[in-house]
């Protein structure tokens, strides 16, 4: 024989599950929501995140963006010493005001000593053309500003003769804004600094 005691009994049983079931299935929800924001968070400290011209966000890795970041400074290096170093009657102000784009006042100093001491003329009077034959630059990537150095061999025509010279800079590399087409991968040398300038022998080239 049923009796109401004994269907309240049975309908809180019921109800203890429910909240039971109800407590384990959200602590469930919490651990899996908390890990997916653990989650989450390691790999957005690994990513950055641009905005693409139709409004597309496009995560990007930070390793990847500093191996761009080092291809681009050594290109900036190659292009400002192929300017600054490369001097010929025809082009040598025009290169060189393109020069004067990528770094700031230490290189324009440079510029004005050299103009002052009579370097471009002594130059331009004999009919020599410096050319630039290659270049080779180290840059510290750990931090900013990127210190960097360079040799650059410079071969100086001078008629029948020929000198080659190993020139070794050093400076800093710092992010700005870019600037097309004065300055494309938005970096600017300071602290630029000529070390050494030594003659390389016949010797030497040949050994090479």
């Amino acid at each position: 024989m049923k009796t109401p005691f004994k269907n309240i009994q049975q309908v809180l049983r019921l109800n203890r599950f429910v909240v039971l079931a109800l407590i384990i299935m959200t602590g469930l929800v919490c651990i899996i929501s908390v890990f997916l924001v653990v989650k989450i968070h390691k790999e957005s400290l690994d990513k950055a995140f641009v905005v693409s011209s139709d409004g597309a966000v496009i995560p990007l890795q930070l390793t990847a963006q500093r191996e761009n970041l080092e291809v681009e400074a050594l290109a900036h290096l190659e292009q400002f010493h192929t300017w600054f170093y490369g001097v010929e009657a025809n082009s040598y102000e025009k290169n060189m005001e393109k020069a004067l784009w990528l770094g700031n006042a230490s290189v324009d100093a440079l510029y004005r000593q050299k103009k002052a001491d009579g370097f471009y003329n002594r130059l331009l009077q004999y009919s020599l053309v410096q050319q630039v034959e290659r270049i080779d630059s180290k840059i510290d990537m750990t931090k900013g500003p990127y210190a960097f150095q360079t040799q650059t061999v410079i071969r100086i025509n001078r008629g029948a003769v020929t000198d080659t010279y190993e020139l070794v800079t050093t400076g800093k590399l710092i992010p700005v804004a870019r600037n097309f087409p004065h300055n494309p991968h938005g970096l600017l040398i300071t602290d630029f600094f000529e070390n050494s300038l030594r003659k390389i022998e016949a010797n030497e080239k040949a050994a090479e």
